[in-house]
């Protein structure tokens, strides 16, 4: 019943102003270019404008990659890529999971989750630990020494139980 009267009703109103249904689309078309040009669809920064944010400490989430950071920080004292779950806050960020503790959820996360190859480089004389997927910089976290200590710690033992296949990139006959 409810489907018959909203047909008639789209009849009626496409009957009564044959124009107007071309011209909302030519609004809704105009607006949605108007929208993607304003920001929705910028690309990253330049390399050289990227190594300028890290070099003045404006980590800027999803706009700086892996090469600004080395090119302006150098190569990492520590560093580590495993495949990793986020956490996808309201603001659509993104928490790596090893960054929450066991059995808890971040503050402002509502259910959504994200896994990829998450990238960790851990720079304790600037105390950051910046962490990448897809070679965008997605988390950022200021470490005090102690903590940047005992982080770096925890990988060395968790890389004592890795066995030989983790380390071997074609060993599985996956290139």
């Amino acid at each position: 019943m409810r489907q018959r009267v909203q047909r008639r009703m789209c009849a009626l109103w496409a009957r009564r102003w044959p124009g107007e249904k071309a011209g909302r689309l030519l609004v809704l078309l105009g607006a949605v270019l108007v929208v993607g040009e304003a920001g929705g669809c910028k690309g990253l920064p330049t390399l050289e404008q990227q190594e300028a944010l890290v070099r003045t400490n404006n980590l800027v989430l999803e706009q700086i990659t892996t090469r600004a950071v080395v090119n302006a920080w150098g190569e990492p004292p520590h560093h580590r890529s495993e495949f990793t779950q986020f956490f996808v806050m309201s603001d659509l960020s993104l928490v790596p999971r090893s960054r929450v503790a066991v059995g808890e959820a971040p503050k402002g996360w509502n259910s959504g989750v994200y896994a990829g190859e998450g990238v960790y480089f851990a720079y304790p004389e600037r105390g950051w630990l910046l962490v990448f997927l897809d070679e965008r910089l997605v988390y950022k976290e200021a470490l005090k020494t102690e903590q940047m200590q005992e982080l770096v710690k925890a990988w060395a033992y968790e890389d004592r139980f890795k066995g030989r296949i983790d380390d071997t990139p074609g060993a599985l006959g996956v290139q």
